[in-house]
């Protein structure tokens, strides 16, 4: 999928939605490059959403502009801008893979962040010491 607006999501779709019926629903704001239907193959039927990329990112705007509301087999389609797929950097570590995560699950204190607790107390009751009172 592209990041300069020529993706385009549809949700909301009908069981009844195939390949042929969003191509022919979107062909008339401009040509499409790809339609991409997730597939349930546990039930035999799409997800109920799909991408949608043009070859222009104006004829996709077009699209998301009279498409987004429009209403297909009796149900209403939302559409805009599909979001790329964003894998950070580290991502492909598990959460539990570090020990940070296990002590802050379990509840369990760094020695740093201990300290940092005593400091700040310390720095509260040295205030509140000279605190002028009202």
């Amino acid at each position: 999928m592209s990041s300069t607006g020529r993706s385009l999501y549809v949700g909301g779709l009908a069981e009844e939605v195939t390949l042929s019926t969003m191509r022919a629903s979107m062909i008339p704001f401009g040509p499409i490059s790809t339609i991409d239907m997730p597939m349930d193959y546990a039930k035999g039927l799409h997800k109920g959403f799909c991408f949608v990329e043009f070859e222009d990112a104006d004829d996709a705007a077009e699209a998301i502009y009279n498409m987004d509301g429009a209403e297909v087999y009796g149900r209403t389609l939302t559409v805009n801008v599909a979001n790329p797929n964003k894998v950070q950097l580290g991502s492909n570590k598990a959460a539990w893979s570090t020990d940070d995560w296990f002590k802050e699950s379990v509840g369990i204190e760094s020695e740093g962040d201990k300290l940092k607790k005593q400091a700040a107390s310390e720095d509260q009751s040295a205030l509140k010491e000279t605190a002028p009172l009202a």
